[in-house]
Parts: structure tokens; sequence; C-alpha cells
């Protein structure tokens, strides 16, 4: 049992990061953190006002089988196929977290106590069957704060304009590019404007951006350790941060121009930047970097546990680290491309890594409920 001094205690640099006006949502969700209690005490003692899943977050949950083995065994008998057992699953977990965050829901009138579930991946270049998937879940789930995820690819820009003028919440993943984040934003906004135009109430619908941050510094790291030099050295670990600062510069702007402002009047709800990806992947950066240099207003900040622990105990949160660090962000992307790095191949390569590695992931979960069910007899 948490005590009040000890959960003071661990939430010190969190309060301060709420303070500042970035919501933590974590970025992970299974069964036994549900049913243990672990999932409300985290919202509890640790700031925790949201939830993100993704395929290779529910691949870890369910490929484990701890939590799962009664449902299975229902689903077995049923004879449904792996497909659907999976969506049984997975609909279950997000509609268990989404009660628990129902309060944080209702306090926050809707922006926050948010539990996120993705499209298969295997639809990310599909809009009309993402289309379709969205609204299945969306009614699967059957929550006021759940929010459908939708990749940001070509075929997802379009999914995701007919899904909010559907007035169903989305969070736009994957993304990596400011181009591409920009186009999410005119998506949304697109979407809202259709919304508007069936005469839906625009301030039940909320959307998140998700800015994968760490890959680009993985990826812009490794090119920059190949070159060597100490201007290609000195750069290591600035390119992730620069991008989603600059990709905050470019949601100031479009959230301050005359179409949203015309949808402001009508009660829409800002698309917040969320900074996803925000484990550390080289050892050699503190572990919260991405948490302590991307603190901004209006942002959301989903976590995995390790991160959001490290945080608690140890995270240097000092006011606002993203709008005063536009020209610096620029310069950096820029001293990157003059090295021969193209942004532009980049980000295209960690899109198509990312949607890539959630298929995998969606796969490896579909083949472990396969051979559960098939262990009980049943045909998937």
């Amino acid at each position: 049992m948490i005590t009040v001094t000890e959960a003071t205690a661990t939430a010190g640099a969190l309060k301060r990061l709420s303070d500042e006006g970035v919501s933590i949502w974590l970025d992970d969700l299974s069964r036994k953190r549900i049913s243990t209690g672990n999932l409300a005490e985290l919202v509890a003692t640790k700031n925790v006002v949201g939830v993100t899943t993704n395929p290779s977050i529910f691949q870890a949950a369910i490929g484990s089988g701890e939590g799962y083995e009664e449902q299975l065994a229902d689903l077995a008998v049923r004879g449904v196929t792996v497909d659907e057992a999976v969506r049984m699953m997975t609909t279950r977990d997000v509609r268990a977290a989404a009660d628990i965050l129902h309060s944080v829901y209702d306090v926050s009138h809707g922006t926050d106590g948010r539990v996120s579930i993705e499209v298969d991946p295997r639809l990310a270049h599909d809009t009309a069957a993402t289309v379709a998937e969205a609204k299945q879940l969306f009614w699967l789930v059957d929550r006021p704060n759940v929010m459908i995820k939708i990749p940001a690819t070509k075929a997802g820009l379009p999914a995701i304009t007919a899904v909010v003028a559907e007035g169903i919440s989305v969070n736009v993943t994957l993304i990596f590019s400011l181009e591409r984040y920009r186009e999410v934003m005119a998506a949304y906004l697109a979407g809202l404007e259709q919304a508007a135009a069936k005469g839906l109430d625009l301030s039940t619908i909320h959307s998140v951006a998700s800015f994968f941050v760490s890959r680009v510094d993985s990826e812009i790291d490794k090119r920059l350790t190949v070159i060597g030099t100490d201007e290609a050295l000195a750069l290591k670990g600035r390119a992730a941060l620069a991008n989603a600062r600059l990709a905050y510069a470019a949601y100031e702007e479009v959230f301050r121009g005359d179409r949203w402002t015309a949808l402001a009047g009508a009660k829409a709800n800002k698309q917040r930047p969320l900074w996803a990806s925000t484990g550390v992947k080289d050892p050699a950066y503190k572990d919260t970097l991405y948490v302590d240099e991307l603190v901004a207003p209006g942002t959301v900040n989903t976590m995995p546990e390790a991160t959001l622990n490290a945080t608690a105990d140890h995270g240097d949160i000092h006011g606002d680290t993203v709008t005063g660090g536009y020209a610096q962000a620029r310069a950096d992307l820029e001293a990157v491309e003059r090295l021969g790095i193209s942004y532009d191949e980049v980000v295209g390569k960690l899109e198509d890594e990312g949607v890539a590695k959630f298929e995998v992931a969606w796969q490896d979960l579909l083949d472990a409920v396969t051979k559960s069910l098939d262990s009980k007899g049943v045909e998937a």
C-alpha cells in the first residue's frame, strides 16, 4: 500500500511536469496491470492521466498468456477466428482501462482520461478498411474516453478526416516528419469541418498527434557515427529534440490560423502534440532526456513505465524547454543535412519501418493466439 508521504515524494517531478501543462500517459497496458490495481495506483500516485497501446504492447501482454487464460478458453469454446479472439481480448483491456480512467476524463472535461487502441496495422495502406475498422473498434470498446489510433500514412490521412467527421476521437500515430505532421493537422481540421457540417458537437471530439522521438536519434546518430568527424559526433542526440521542437512550432502556427479560429468558435478542441517513443534507446543519454527537454504547454508525453519511474526519481523539470529553442532546432537539422544525411530519406525510412514493426508484432500476436486456441482443440 502506497502511503501519502511516499506518493508525494515520488510524484514531485511528475507533478511539476503536469503543472507545466504536459499530460502524462502510460505507454503500456496488460490484463495484469488492470487486475492487480497497478494502473489505478499509477493514476493515483504518479500523475498518469491516460494510456496508449500499440500492436507491440498487446503482443507482449497477450503473448505472455498471463490473465488471459479464462477468456481464451471461452473464445475457443465459441470457435471464433483468431482475428476475433484478438479483438475481443484487446478491446476488453481497453474498456477496463477506460473505466479506471473515467473519473480523470470527467474532471478534465474529456481532454485526458483517454485510452488508445490501434487499428489493425495490416490496414495501414487501405483507407476504406482503416475507417471501417476504426468505427468497429469504437463500437466494441463502447466508452466515450477511447481514442482510435490511425497511422499517419498517406492512406491514413483521409481516414483521419473520415473518422473525425463521424465524431470519433483519434490518436494519429507514427508521425516522424514535419511535412507529414502538417498534413495530419490539416486532416484533423477537415474532419472537424465535416463534423460541424453534420451538426455534431465538436466539443466532444478530441485528438492527439503522436510525434515519434527517440527513433529519429537512433537512425541519425547511427549515420553521424559512420561519418565520424568532430562536427558529426557533436550533433548526436540533437536531431530528435530539434525535430520535435519544430513540430511544436508548426502546431502553434496551425492552431493560431484563421481556419482554426472558425472551428474554435464552434468549441472545437486543438489536436495536441503527443511525444511518443520517449524511452531513451542510447544508454549514453540521460534516461529522462525526452521528458526533460520536451516540456511545453498543451502536450502529452506517453512514457513506458521505466521512463515514468525515472522521471519520478530524478527528472529535471524546469519550465518550458521547447518554445525558446526553435532557431537552434532549425540550425541542428540544417547541420545534419549539410553532412549529407537526408532528412526526407530518414523520416520516410522510419515511417516504413514503424508500420512494418507493428505488422510483425501483430502477426506474432495472431500466431500466439492461434496456438492457444489450437491447444484447446478448436480451429483458429
